[in-house]
């Protein structure tokens, strides 16, 4: 409704004395499910011009009474339904938890294809263009170590370079999903913590270890010959 506190909403009061009333916003609360507006229980039976009435009770339950409550439930026929807590926010967690499992799951697949695939791309071009320069050092006396190592530091560098970036561009495209998500059913907080980063981090670093051992294996059968000749 994008109200502020102090301004009014009109209502339109569907039972009882059916009218368009005008109230005050007092207090704004952050919910996450649904839209709700709460209002004085007082104050609610004198605008539908009724006798306080109850339709919940939020009560805390000791757990060693918790047979004898049971009972006493049982014997009071107003009473429609008993809901836990506690058992109602497992079941909630439980349901959310495969949920998020399993679209993490997804997501830090493709994350990783595409890391690995960006990665090693690099390192193929930069082989590619610099093919004549390592080849050039292996005649000269370099080892294999020594070559690889040089074409690995400037993966290393850009690879690490780009953490930062990346964890902007990442919270950045959290937030998008958030806001674009949100609706009148549900919404969710946007939390990302420091594990979140190390782990992204891990999974472009693992893709980068990867992506050097296939360039290792590349530069190990490189042709001396067929890549120094010079082309007339």
């Amino acid at each position: 409704l994008e109200v502020e506190l102090g301004q009014s909403v009109e209502i339109d009061l569907l039972e009882g004395t059916q009218r368009t009333v005008s109230l005050p916003v007092t207090a704004l609360i952050e919910d996450y499910f649904g839209i709700r507006g709460m209002m004085d229980a007082d104050a609610l039976a004198r605008l539908m011009r009724e006798a306080p009435t109850v339709n919940s009770v939020n009560v805390s339950l000791d757990g060693s009474a918790r047979d004898m409550f049971y009972a006493a439930i049982k014997g009071m026929p107003v009473v429609s339904g008993l809901a836990l807590q506690r058992v109602s926010l497992a079941n909630f967690r439980e349901a959310i938890a495969l949920l998020i499992t399993t679209m993490a799951g997804i997501y830090t697949g493709l994350a990783a294809v595409i890391a690995f695939g960006v990665v090693y791309n690099s390192a193929r071009i930069s082989l590619s263009e610099r093919a004549r320069e390592l080849a050039s050092l292996r005649v000269l006396g370099f080892t294999r170590g020594e070559v690889l190592r040089i074409l690995l530091l400037e993966l290393a560098v850009l690879t690490l370079l780009a953490q930062p970036p990346g964890w902007v561009m990442g919270y950045g495209l959290a937030w998008i999903m958030q806001t674009n998500l949100a609706g009148e059913l549900m919404r969710v907080r946007l939390v990302v913590e420091q594990p979140t980063y190390v782990f992204a981090s891990a999974i472009v670093i693992a893709a980068a270890v990867l992506s050097a051992l296939v360039v290792r294996r590349r530069i190990n059968k490189l042709d001396l010959v067929s890549v120094l000749k010079t082309r007339d």
